[in-house]
């Protein structure tokens, strides 16, 4: 059931009119993935992920990416891979629940309306974890959505 609640599709982080890479989120986790220039091998690719910041891209040239992140991660628990030609990037964050507009420190910002989705998704993620055996796949929220952070005492941490 909790599969139902994941994200069901990622959003495109644009600028200056091209798509730069594409995310998601769920209550820990915020995921990034590039496409790759073709033709460049594998080893030639770096990814540095720090608690605010995050820098990539390939060896010997300027970094793609090289910006700070919206919210602290776990620098211990982020993690980086390469597959099929796509580079993904998990970045676990600190906060457990917090709903991030954007991976990106002031850029590329979802809308309120999508950031409102974000939240009752994640919201509704939270209630799955703590109450396994039900299904919230089909629950809504009248009016505005509590943060899942902080709604009814936070998330608990067993």
């Amino acid at each position: 059931m909790a599969e139902k609640l994941a994200p069901e599709k990622r959003h495109n982080f644009v600028h200056n009119g091209q798509k730069v890479f594409e995310w998601d989120q769920t209550l820990d986790e915020v995921n990034i993935y590039i496409n790759l220039p073709p033709n460049v091998h594998s080893k030639q690719f770096y990814c540095k992920i720090q608690s605010k910041h995050l820098e990539l891209g390939i060896k010997g040239n300027p970094p793609y990416l090289n910006h700070d992140l919206t919210s602290p991660v776990k620098t211990d628990s982020s993690f980086w891979t390469l597959e099929d030609d796509i580079m993904h990037i998990t970045l676990n964050k600190r906060d457990k629940g917090q709903t991030w507009a954007s991976p990106i420190l002031g850029e590329g910002q979802l809308d309120p309306y999508s950031t409102d989705l974000e939240q009752k998704r994640l919201m509704l993620q939270r209630f799955q974890e703590e109450n396994p055996g039900f299904d919230f796949s089909q629950a809504q929220f009248s009016g505005n959505c509590p943060d899942p952070r902080t709604f009814m005492g936070g998330i608990r941490s067993d």
